[in-house]
């Protein structure tokens, strides 16, 4: 089990992103943290576009970025980011050049599994993403932990 301080701040949780070069890559600031709830922005970069004729940012950013805000909305029980065991999304406008705005939130944390979802907004609010996923809340199961 990992002997690693329940996060607790927002500082804590950007310390975890500050350390991971992809989290920082996608230029992840963490706005607010709840006890259910996380908020993040992630900087728009110009390797995010998919293509250049349209100017859409790739799915694939979309994704990781709802992967993290549903795991770390879980942060506050778990302490740290956990095993995704399932993730879905849905995408529900093209999103162009512009900062993102992530919100996590804890549907159904259980002993061994939790549901968490996620939504991105464009820069206008606009809902661009959306997904839930199923983490492994046991807690041999945060991620990077040693057996």
């Amino acid at each position: 089990m990992s002997t690693e301080t329940p996060a607790k701040t927002v500082a804590d949780v950007q310390a975890i992103v500050d350390r991971s070069a992809y989290l920082t890559w996608l230029g992840i600031k963490v706005l607010s943290l709840g006890e259910d709830t996380l908020e993040i922005k992630a900087t728009w970069r110009p390797e995010w576009v998919a293509n250049p004729k349209v100017g859409q940012t790739q799915g694939g950013i979309h994704a990781a970025l709802i992967d993290f805000a549903a795991n770390l909305a879980m942060i506050s029980k778990m302490g740290g980011p956990v095993l995704t065991i399932d993730l879905r999304i849905d995408y529900h406008r093209v999103a162009m050049k512009g900062d993102l705005i992530v919100r996590g939130k804890v549907i159904k944390f259980g002993r061994t599994v939790g549901t968490s979802e996620a939504e991105v907004f464009d820069e206008q609010g606009k809902l661009l993403a959306s997904g839930r996923g199923s983490f492994l809340t046991t807690q041999t199961s945060k991620a990077g932990a040693k057996s």
